[in-house]
């Protein structure tokens, strides 16, 4: 019987900072997991090297479900974004290997496709609204069929989801940056940069908007409401999640489709938002919801309320699980759409990657297992470096939800 001899933890800056877990079977059948926390990768790494990869050697790796519900349930403490991205860079590499011992791609093993791609969308920005409806109309022209859209509020300054180069890369600096926030300006502003884009670009094609947790429940209510005739493919984040209650309110004041999940690390956490159908799009990712056995298990969930798939996919997140999110975008069948974003250079010297992108979609070839492969030796070229997201702070100058 094969048997797990080594697990590997690489911490490297190519770009951006990633964790990556290596699993080597005795066939000598290597697995790759992500384990990246934007921001607190350290913690993540100490978490495998020291608690986690001890436990692994000798063990089966073809019992996923098993290893699954030994490290959550095995530990006195349970759950948070720290031990849910351990588990799920194990979790992730050991479907890495079954699908190369099986000589398939993870996809085939989930049940096959149930599309032919995984359409996404891409993150136009600007620092007014021309400079936005050019960047728009660049993703269009780049085949996109769906695209995000952000703006620098003027009155403000603060540059929240602005691209300053080629990459959007908001975790650029040794501490964080520290943006000025108001609401008032924010809610004035970001309804008419939304219309012009429809009333200069049209409607055959999505748009879809980030809030970032940076509304009240009732200010979300309101702010939904005024862009109703924008038709939204969704508002994303538009209040903190941990009140689940506040997008009831948000629910009967507005149509406009809601998308939450990307800091929420179980079903547990998006149980109350699915089945009492406050949310429309869940948006839950592999690396930071307990993997793909996990991932799976909310997407289930979801499609019995007719709530549809929008996985968190931003350049914080490695090339291991994008393409993980794409095997399993290709089959649950109630997938909605997929973030994505370029990664940099840098980061592809050190991932080699099977995912490609083509006319507003990712899909995959059939290279068994997940498709992805790490370059050590190019990863010692990049060594870590501290990077954090900015922290928002309100115009009095106390610290608002970024």
């Amino acid at each position: 019987m094969s048997t797990i001899e080594r697990a590997e933890v690489f911490v490297a800056g190519p770009g951006r900072n990633f964790v990556t877990l290596r699993i080597t079977t005795s066939d000598g059948v290597t697995g790759l997991g992500d384990a990246t926390l934007n921001g607190r990768e350290l913690a993540v790494a100490s978490y495998l090297r020291d608690h986690v990869v001890p436990l692994l050697i000798g063990r089966d790796p073809a019992r996923i479900e098993d290893m699954w519900q030994y490290l959550y349930r095995g530990p006195y403490w349970r759950r948070g974004p720290v031990t849910m991205t351990s588990i799920a860079a194990v979790d992730t590499a050991l479907w890495d290997i079954k699908g190369k011992v099986a000589g398939l791609p993870v996809y085939q093993l989930l049940g096959g496709r149930s599309r032919d791609g995984v359409m996404v969308y891409g993150h136009a920005s600007g620092a007014d609204t021309a400079e936005l409806i050019d960047d728009v109309v660049r993703f269009r022209e780049a085949g996109y069929q769906a695209v995000r859209a952000q703006a620098a509020v003027p009155e403000v300054g603060g540059t929240y989801g602005v691209r300053k180069g080629a990459i959007y890369e908001p975790a650029a600096s040794a501490l964080p940056e520290e943006q000025p926030w108001s609401t008032e300006a924010y809610l004035r502003f970001a309804p008419t940069y939304l219309e012009e884009i429809r009333s200069k670009l049209g409607f055959d094609f999505h748009l879809l908007h980030d809030v970032h947790h940076r509304l009240t429940p009732l200010e979300a209510a309101r702010f939904g409401k005024s862009v109703e005739d924008v038709q939204l493919f969704w508002m994303e984040d538009p209040t903190p999640a941990e009140n689940q209650e506040a997008f009831r309110l948000i629910r009967q004041h507005t149509t406009t489709p809601i998308a939450v999940g990307e800091v929420l690390t179980s079903i547990w956490d998006v149980q109350h938002l699915i089945t009492e159908q406050l949310i429309d799009y869940v948006r839950t990712t592999v690396v930071h919801a307990g993997g793909i056995t996990h991932l799976r298990r909310i997407f289930d969930l979801a499609a019995l309320y007719q709530v549809r798939t929008g996985s968190h996919g931003a350049t914080d997140l490695s090339p291991v699980t994008l393409a993980a999110a794409v095997h399993v975008d290709l089959t649950v069948p109630n997938f909605g759409i997929q973030e994505y974003m370029e990664h940099a250079p840098e980061t592809m010297e050190v991932f080699r990657s099977s995912v490609r992108f083509a006319h507003g979609a990712l899909d995959l070839d059939e290279t068994p297992g997940l498709g992805v492969e790490y370059d050590e030796k190019a990863a010692a070229r990049f060594p870590y470096e501290p990077r954090y997201l900015p922290v928002a702070r309100r115009l009095d100058g106390s610290v608002h939800d970024w």
